[in-house]
């Protein structure tokens, strides 16, 4: 007779949904981004904003008419994306910068991936034309999962900024990446349609 080996078993994660961030969403928002500011390279900011930033950040986001958006399970904020203006002259008008943060607890899921293709499809459905990611890389290897996110959805590589930032003891490179958003450069947009 023959016993068949014990197995552990996996926990399954039950699915989470994509939504338009809400102004109650940012005590949870402000929560996950002060873990990443204290204890990640991910953000260039070393001492957390408050509460009250957040809100004025996340209003300022929506004032501009661009997309923010949370992953949610049972009530839980996973993580959240949001695009900003990637520069403030009027040139720029048409080309924004992705953010992604994920709960330490709930990296690995999926999160970043599905919120970032949220996200493009929703500046897409916009007349912004480019997208552009300026993704933190350290020595040891951190934001190596966040370039491979882009990259498998369409960002390559444009450009990389040496050891311009230094946080918890570790030089920072930026490595600057872009997709164009519907047609990108491939026609003109309404020169009027961000003014």
């Amino acid at each position: 007779m023959s016993a068949l080996p014990e197995t552990t078993a996996v926990p399954v994660r039950k699915p989470f949904a994509l939504r338009d961030a809400t102004a109650a969403d940012v005590p949870a928002i402000h929560a996950i981004y002060a873990h990443h500011v204290a204890h990640g390279r991910a953000s260039f900011e070393e001492v957390a904003p408050t509460p009250d930033d957040m809100q004025m950040r996340f209003a300022e986001v929506l004032r501009k008419g661009l997309p923010y958006i949370v992953a949610e399970r049972d009530g839980e904020i996973l993580g959240y994306a949001y695009a900003s203006s990637y520069r403030a002259r009027s040139a720029y008008r048409f080309a924004i910068e992705d953010s992604i943060y994920i709960h330490h607890r709930h990296t690995g899921e999926g999160l970043g991936r599905a919120l970032l293709a949220e996200l493009i499809a929703r500046c897409e459905a916009g007349p912004w034309r480019q997208m552009v990611a300026v993704v933190a890389l350290t020595s040891s290897g951190e934001g190596a999962g966040s370039v491979a996110v882009h990259e498998r959805l369409g960002f390559r590589t444009v450009g990389r900024l040496e050891s311009v930032g230094l946080k918890h003891g570790q030089w920072i490179d930026t490595l600057l990446m872009q997709r164009p958003l519907g047609a990108g450069d491939a026609t003109l947009p309404d020169p009027d349609a961000l003014r």
